[in-house]
């Protein structure tokens, strides 16, 4: 049996544990810090052109080997597991929540507050974008102001999103480019510049933020020791104590080897679905619902947000295809009166092809072929423009949105694996019908201030995006699993960082927000190695 020891084992190899061991490498240099992380290292930037070259020619997937086939979860809307983790597909958006996500019991009698004041959650959102490196311009809104610039200037609006961002405001709406985490105005941290060639799901150059980026130097540096491939099975307590002592894992290549991982920390950056699954997998005698669950919180409130979705045509003519993953952003709906009925939503107009690709097959039926093809294409696509309609509204879970472990799927060593159901409150059930014909009033504004039409009735979404939750922050250790830093309450060399320990999902992207509360947590843990 191989044992490992370090100061602080990292389980997991996302962007949050990324982050996290820089920052944890500053504050207490000389720390021997390690992660495991279940997927593999895909360290092969040199390849990643010729990666995009083949999806574009043969519909391939890209990222080669970034999943475990025996290792997925029902109800989870990615299957990534490597090292970067879903932030190696990730777009960079960095949106920030805002303060009344912290604060919807206090204003508004809905969900729970957060543990954490808004003045220090908006310090590590500064820092957490210089991290990334963040290109955004200051929101337009003055509930919005900020601590500190953003280290660059916003991305600049392809042609396309010019001419989407005149159409949009003639509602009355203000609307910015989405906040991103790509080097637009020069290289920056080992990574090159951004190009503007719409490559962002395998970017090429590096500009688009990456977590293997990060790993990469922090291995050169020997300041980490990563242990990819390498999937934790079990956490152990300490003999008679409440402390973990070691967690069990197994490589990839040798199934029937278990390898030791002690340590004098211990910190679970699985992301929302693996960080309550395995505390759920290492029921002992001593905590029969699994470690850090005696609240029975483990696993609930699993949260992220529900969106509506619309197309639009609109006269405006625009050439698809510039930047796609790019968005404009409005967040006048991020604040709702307290004396109104609630809803909270961001606002997001995308370009889109919807309706403008070519076809082989007319609107009757008929076989398009050769000339007759080339000119029904250029019909469509030179007669106006197709707008993507977007809004993430703030959805909160009930306590019986849940991920539990499933005995009728199993990995290939006999764990049952996670199942995650979603389910809104009963408040917020409540109000679907209320939100959704809120939002249809905001994309008709849209419309009928700039001549367009609604191809078809705005739709629910049948998945919540921007998953988190199942580890959720709290004051009271009878209804939460962790302090406001992570730190377990029921062992105290045991944290949780990221996307499990939020108690509501917010309403728009959430990936900033993760590495926030993550930055947060390193000063305790780097206090108590």
């Amino acid at each position: 049996m191989a044992t490992h020891e370090s100061d602080i084992c990292v389980i997991g190899g996302g962007i949050t544990a990324a982050l996290l061991v820089e920052r944890l490498a500053e504050l207490k240099p000389g720390l021997r810090i390690t992660v495991v992380e279940a997927g593999r290292s895909i360290f092969d930037r040199e390849n990643r052109l010729q990666y995009h070259k083949r999806a574009l020619e043969y519909g391939e997937h890209p990222w080669h080997g970034d999943f475990i086939e025996d290792q997925q979860a029902k109800g989870m809307i990615s299957m990534t597991m490597a090292v970067g983790g879903q932030a190696l597909h990730w777009g960079g958006a960095c949106n920030r929540f805002s303060e009344e996500d912290l604060r919807l019991k206090s204003l508004y009698g809905l969900a729970d507050d957060w543990p954490i004041e808004w003045a220090e959650l908006e310090r590590f959102y500064v820092e957490a974008e210089h991290r990334l490196n963040v290109a955004g311009d200051p929101s337009p809104y003055a509930e919005d102001k900020r601590s500190g610039p953003y280290p660059q200037r916003a991305m600049p609006l392809s042609y396309n999103l010019q001419i989407l961002k005149r159409w949009a405001e003639q509602s009355g709406l203000k609307f910015s480019p989405l906040p991103i985490a790509r080097n637009v105005t020069a290289p920056f941290d080992g990574r090159g510049a951004c190009g503007m060639y719409d490559t962002c799901e395998i970017c090429p150059t590096g500009a688009r933020y990456s977590p293997d980026y990060t790993y990469r130097q922090l291995i050169a540096a020997k300041k980490v020791t990563l242990h990819d491939r390498m999937l934790v099975r079990k956490l152990v307590l300490g003999e008679g104590g409440t402390r973990v002592a070691m967690a069990q894992g197994v490589h990839q290549d040798r199934p029937n080897e278990v390898t030791e991982y002690r340590a004098r920390q211990f910190v679970l950056a699985s992301g929302q679905c693996w960080s309550p699954h395995l505390l759920l997998l290492s029921a002992n005698a001593r905590f029969p619902n699994g470690l850090a669950n005696r609240s029975g919180a483990v696993g609930r409130y699993m949260n992220g947000h529900k969106f509506i979705s619309a197309q639009a045509l609109i006269d405006d003519e625009t050439f698809p295809g510039q930047n796609m993953t790019h968005s404009l952003i409005s967040r006048e709906y991020f604040r709702c009166p307290t004396d109104k009925a609630f809803v909270r939503h961001d606002t997001r107009v995308w370009e889109s092809s919807a309706g403008k690709e070519p076809r082989l097959r007319g609107a009757d039926g008929r076989l398009l072929l050769g000339d007759e093809l080339l000119t029904d294409w250029r019909g469509r696509a030179t007669k106006g423009s197709s707008v993507r309609l977007r809004t993430y509204y703030d959805s909160h879970p009930s306590t019986d949105s849940r991920l539990s472990l499933d005995p009728t799927s199993k990995n290939r060593y006999g764990d049952p694996m996670p199942k995650i159901e979603r389910q809104l409150d009963t408040t917020a059930q409540t109000r679907e019908a209320a939100t959704l014909a809120h939002t249809t009033v905001v994309f008709e504004r849209l419309i009928r201030a700039g001549n367009g039409r609604l191809t078809g009735k705005p739709s629910v979404s049948n998945y919540w995006d921007h998953p988190a939750g199942g580890c959720r922050m709290g004051a009271d250790p009878a209804t939460s699993v962790c302090d406001s830093f992570g730190r377990t309450h029921d062992h105290d060399n045991l944290f949780v960082i990221g996307a499990p320990t939020l108690p509501t999902g917010g309403c728009t992207n959430g990936t900033l927000t993760f590495v926030a509360v993550s930055l947060r947590s390193a000063m305790k843990v780097a206090e108590s190695a």
